[in-house]
C-alpha cells in the first residue's frame, strides 16, 4: 500500500509586531535583549521543572512595566512559536499563538482555552489536567505550550522581573 502524505502548510497568525500590538494596545514596547547565563538557566530549569530551550530570551517591556517574551515550543515534531503578555505584577496578560506547523493540535489557538492561563504568575501549578484543561487530540500541544509558560513565567520571575529596561 503507497501511502501519501500531504504536506503540512505552516499556518501564520500573527507576527511579532501584531501580537505587540494586540496584547499591549496602543503600547511602545522597548526592546530587552537577554542572555540567560549558565546559571540562570539552571535556576529556570530548577524551578519551572522545564527545560530552557535557548538561552536567548526575546523580551520587550512596556511603559507601564509589563513584559511581552516571544518564544517556542515543540509541538508533536514541530515548534510552535508563542507570545506572553505579563503584566506588571507578574500575571500572565495574554498568550497569542503565532504560527502553528502540525497537521493537529492547533486546538491550541482557542481563546478559551488560551484564557486559562490569564492570571497565573510563577507561584500558579500550572499543571496540565489540573488547572489547565488538556485538549483531546491535542495533548502534546496543550502539554507543551503548559510548560513553555510556565518556563517564561519563570524567568520573568528569576531574571526579567530583576531587569531595569
Amino acid at each position: 500500500a503507497l501511502v501519501i502524505a500531504a504536506p503540512v502548510q505552516a499556518t501564520v497568525y500573527l507576527s511579532v509586531e501584531q501580537a505587540q500590538a494586540l496584547m499591549f494596545p496602543g503600547a511602545t514596547l522597548a526592546p530587552v535583549p537577554i542572555t540567560l547565563t549558565a546559571e540562570q538557566v539552571k535556576s529556570v530549569e530548577r524551578a519551572s521543572d522545564v527545560n530552557v530551550l535557548s538561552p536567548q530570551v526575546k523580551a520587550w517591556r512596556s511603559p507601564t512595566g509589563g513584559w511581552f517574551i516571544a518564544d517556542q515550543v515543540v509541538g508533536k515534531h514541530e515548534f510552535i512559536p508563542f507570545a506572553l503578555a505579563i503584566d506588571e505584577h507578574g500575571a500572565v496578560k495574554s498568550v497569542e499563538i503565532l504560527e502553528y506547523r502540525e497537521a493537529y493540535g492547533d486546538q491550541v489557538r482557542n481563546e478559551a482555552w488560551r484564557a486559562q492561563f490569564v492570571g497565573k504568575t510563577h507561584a500558579s501549578p500550572l499543571k496540565l489536567n489540573d488547572d489547565i484543561k488538556n485538549i483531546s487530540g491535542a495533548t502534546l500541544s496543550s502539554r507543551h505550550m503548559t510548560d513553555g509558560v510556565k518556563r517564561l513565567l519563570a524567568i520573568y520571575e528569576l531574571v526579567l522581573a530583576h531587569t531595569n529596561g
